[in-house]
């Protein structure tokens, strides 16, 4: 007999973690190719993690609500045939290093000891650091000026347990010179940290005995920490503009009936924003970026993100793949397809992945506006306001009269790191443009 090691598999390259949900097999049963063995749940979506071989299921090494890493080994299934176990072939994001036998042992004592006396003072600091960053910073007396100048390698930037590892064994090498603290740093704490302070720490609160605690779901804690992270990211500003949609209106409701008819499909008006934000982003491809530390990536595809709402009231982004690339009728099928298996909660870890900017519906709510965040590491999100039915002026060859027409607000957050007033200015208004110039003639 065989042995096989079930791993957390790959969910995309933000994705380092699950959270065990259910455990649909259990010790004894048995498994074939393909069967859902346990549920797990990332901060974007549910998922379930198949089999590869068919056996019996020997071990699970993981309990409920655990938290597992990509990679690791969650159960052993045990096959046909002679062997010893076998690893899943599947790709993983967990990358095993080589690790110095010095930052192994600097590592095991971070983990059991709490460095206290002369700490670094990560106040004065504007970026993000991990507290194991922070322990070895303390440990090895690195200081703030030498952490700042190490160019970290993880997400958006942020110096990672290896990065300062490779720095103090370069530093011991005599590769990097020990670098004195600054004295205008030292003098710092007189100004910025008091408003620090002032501005992130929270006022206690108080339940009294008739209030109800409700503890907040595993997705409103993600999506909570994800909002201030953005937030304390991006400079967020935001511009706002009103489109007269009359045209798209009335072209939508002659041809809706037909629509359905033919592709089956109920036609929205979503996936006609959608196709006017993917011309605006071939238009302005420095809207369809991220930034990493001091340096812009310029995205190849488009993928638009689709804010959508979950039954139980929480928002998830499914991505619309290459949008750019499809015309209206591939576009309302992506985006019915997308908006129904959130709603029934049977999104794969891949249809939120890869999106490079993101379009989301307040008008469903009623609201006439928003001031969306921006959802990282994107640089710009679009909030589609309600569409209303006003009185507006019209300008004819004849001369002006007022009339009814069906208008709706724009409101364009952008990250103003790199994009300045003028981009994202241009951009709401070339969306506002297409909309606009919509033919009432038009096929589908």
């Amino acid at each position: 007999m065989a042995k096989f090691e079930l791993k957390l598999p790959k969910m995309g390259e933000s994705v380092a973690e699950a959270t065990i949900t259910t455990w649909l097999k259990e010790v004894g049963d048995t498994i074939e190719l393909d069967d859902a063995v346990v549920e797990i749940a990332t901060d974007k979506v549910d998922s379930e993690v198949p089999s590869e071989v068919e056996g019996v299921l020997v071990e699970k090494l993981f309990d409920v609500d655990d938290v597992v890493q990509v990679g690791q080994v969650i159960a052993v299934i045990e096959t046909e045939g002679e062997g010893a176990i076998e690893s899943t072939p599947q790709e993983t994001t967990a990358k095993v290093e080589e690790t110095p036998k010095e930052a192994e042992v600097l590592e095991t004592q971070i983990a059991e000891t709490v460095v206290a006396g002369n700490a670094t003072d990560f106040s004065e600091s504007s970026k993000f650091y991990s507290p194991l960053v922070k322990n070895i910073a303390a440990t090895e007396n690195v200081s703030l000026n030498e952490l700042e100048a190490i160019s970290g390698t993880g997400k958006d930037g942020r110096v990672t347990k290896n990065d300062i590892l490779q720095f103090v064994d370069d530093r011991k090498n005599g590769k990097i010179k020990t670098q004195p603290v600054k004295e205008e740093i030292k003098a710092k704490p007189e100004t910025t940290p008091v408003k620090k302070q002032e501005v992130t720490k929270a006022a206690p609160v108080v339940a009294s005995g008739e209030d109800e605690i409700i503890e907040m779901t595993r997705m409103g804690k993600l999506i909570a920490h994800h909002m201030v992270e953005s937030v304390q990211t991006s400079a967020h500003v935001q511009s706002f503009i009103e489109a007269d949609v009359t045209n798209i209106w009335n072209w939508r409701k002659k041809v809706k009936g037909d629509f359905m008819k033919r592709e089956g499909e109920n036609l929205t008006f979503t996936p006609i924003f959608m196709e006017a934000v993917a011309k605006a982003l071939k238009d302005f491809p420095m809207m369809n970026i991220s930034v990493s530390g001091d340096t812009i990536i310029k995205k190849k595809n488009i993928n638009l993100g689709m804010a959508a709402a979950l039954p139980d009231g929480n928002l998830i982004v499914p991505v619309i793949k290459n949008a750019d690339q499809l015309n209206l009728v591939g576009m309302t099928k992506a985006v019915n397809d997308l908006a129904n298996r959130a709603r029934n909660n049977a999104l794969k870890p891949d249809d939120i992945q890869g999106g490079t900017y993101t379009v989301t519906n307040v008008g469903t709510f009623g609201s006439i506006m928003g001031t969306p965040i921006i959802n990282q590491p994107q640089v710009g999100i679009l909030a589609l306001g309600a569409i209303r039915k006003v009185p507006a002026v019209i300008e004819t060859p004849e001369g002006d009269f007022i009339g009814i027409r069906y208008k709706m607000f724009l409101s364009h957050s952008y990250d103003h790191r790199v994009v300045n007033g003028a981009l994202g200015g241009q951009f709401v208004q070339r969306v506002k443009d297409y909309l606009e110039a919509w033919d009432v003639n038009r096929e589908f």
